[in-house]
């Protein structure tokens, strides 16, 4: 358990949520906290995709209000590009303190209900650390592996009965959801040991393993649409619905995932999850986290027809649709199709005299997809790294709000609704152009986040 700031801790609870007039009531739900070196000027409180509320942050970076019928359960905050979750009880007055140079590990909760809160992140922070451990566990032949895991397992398991021994008047519901952050980590490293042990030891067939290998399986729930954000459940089910497909007869990967693999996974979602708002999620995140990964508009359109015809929410479909459609009309060995973009001071510039004679990359963004530090971080990295390429950066639908600090203000650019790049642009998703110095595009579709875009951009830079 991590130290509590209790000088913090009081002087918060006085000065936020009571005035020199006015008393708490016990009946009412707090959520306040101190940011230091706040990213934004605001924190936004969510049970899964729904905004429970939104708090400003003040002079003194500090936040806080009720919550109105608020009901048991895991909710996450949002700061800038960071989330927590903590778990909320009717009439629990919550405070927070974090550092946002190092979000996770200064975070502390106090107040009532802080403790559970705590002992969550301490789970969480576990699940990092676990990291490291595994990836020598991974080298490991399975009995050996399982030996190491039921250790563990049986340790956490203790932890738990410990904790529900301490708290008798915990809740059910917390005490699962505790359970869940405890040996859910350990179960998703088991689900993922026949893959990363192939990969690690170069092998073109998984490991036999013994019938006890996934015995916890029966005791698994995989349709419980409250715990689908919460990373320590959603990574355990990916895990297991990715081993579950490898089984059908895939052979061990090293890179990209092939289309029939994409396929496959995409009908045992299908198949073994039930819950539609889950199942929806996991079939929209495989076929576009597959297709990212791929880095490229040479793709096959099978894996997006399972996917359409799988889907039951047809915002996801429509999405996935645009997405198609955008990646069909800019195409490689082709001459990029002139359009107009703004510099910050609104000057209007033809993309074709920016790139004019040289190695470009051009990458389009939106904040409703990405943040402007990743943007930052991601762009600057790879400038240094490729001195023979220009990165230039478009946000879609911006204006001249839109700069990105720390980020060369001559490399930025925004794209209004006027302009005819939105023919290509209409899911709105992020996508990277790479174009020759000769004008001609080597990829219509990168991903700036892929591990394929390396290989594509050494050969922009040494051409």
């Amino acid at each position: 358990m991590k130290p509590l700031t209790t000088l913090f801790s009081l002087c918060f609870l006085l000065t936020v949520f009571v005035s020199c007039n006015k008393t708490i009531k016990n009946s009412t739900t707090y959520f306040g906290g101190k940011i230091i070196n706040p990213k934004s000027n605001h924190v936004v409180l969510y049970s899964m995709d729904k905004v429970i509320n939104t708090f400003s942050i003040n002079s003194e970076n500090k936040f806080g209000g009720s919550l109105d019928s608020i009901q048991e359960g895991l909710y996450y905050f949002v700061h800038g590009n960071e989330n927590q979750f903590l778990y909320i009880e009717p009439k629990d007055s919550i405070m927070l303190s974090l550092n946002t140079w190092d979000f996770d590990e200064s975070l502390v909760f106090s107040g009532i209900g802080a403790e559970r809160n705590n002992v969550l992140i301490d789970c969480f922070l576990q699940f990092e650390k676990d990291e490291k451990t595994f990836y020598t566990y991974n080298l490991l032949k399975p009995k050996p592996f399982k030996l190491k895991v039921d250790s563990i397992i049986s340790l956490r398991v203790n932890t738990h009965e410990a904790y529900a021994k301490r708290h008798p008047t915990e809740t059910e519901s917390f005490k699962k959801v505790l359970k869940i952050s405890l040996t859910y980590p350990i179960y998703a490293r088991i689900e993922s040991y026949p893959i990363s042990h192939a990969k690690k030891m170069k092998l073109k067939r998984f490991p036999k393993l013994p019938l006890s290998f996934y015995e916890y399986r029966k005791n698994i729930d995989i349709d419980v649409d409250a715990l689908m954000y919460y990373k320590p459940y959603s990574k355990y089910i990916t895990n297991y619905l990715y081993n579950a497909t490898y089984a059908k007869r895939h052979s061990p990967m090293q890179n990209n995932f092939t289309s029939n693999f994409t396929v496959d996974l995409l009908k045992t979602i299908d198949e073994k999850v039930n819950s539609k708002t889950f199942k929806n999620a996991f079939l929209k995140q495989t076929v576009i986290s597959h297709f990212y990964k791929k880095s490229t508009c040479d793709i096959s359109n099978k894996e997006f027809d399972v996917f359409l015809a799988l889907s039951s929410n047809e915002e996801d479909k429509k999405l996935i649709k645009k997405l198609l459609i955008d990646n069909q009309i800019i195409h490689k060995n082709h001459e990029i199709e002139n359009f107009y973009v703004h510099d910050f001071t609104n000057a209007s510039y033809a993309i074709q005299d920016v790139i004019k004679d040289k190695n470009t990359f051009l990458f389009f963004w939106s904040s409703k997809y990405v943040s402007k530090p990743y943007v930052r971080a991601r762009i600057n990295y790879l400038s240094n790294k490729y001195p023979n390429i220009q990165f230039l950066t478009f946000k879609i639908d911006g204006n001249n709000n839109d700069q990105i600090k720390n980020l060369d203000i001559k490399k930025q650019f925004f794209i209004d609704g006027n302009s005819s790049a939105n023919s290509f642009l209409t899911s709105k998703m992020t996508r990277s152009i790479l174009i020759n110095k000769n004008g001609i595009l080597t990829n219509g579709f990168a991903s700036i986040s892929s591990r394929n875009i390396y290989t594509q951009l050494d050969i922009l830079n040494n051409n």
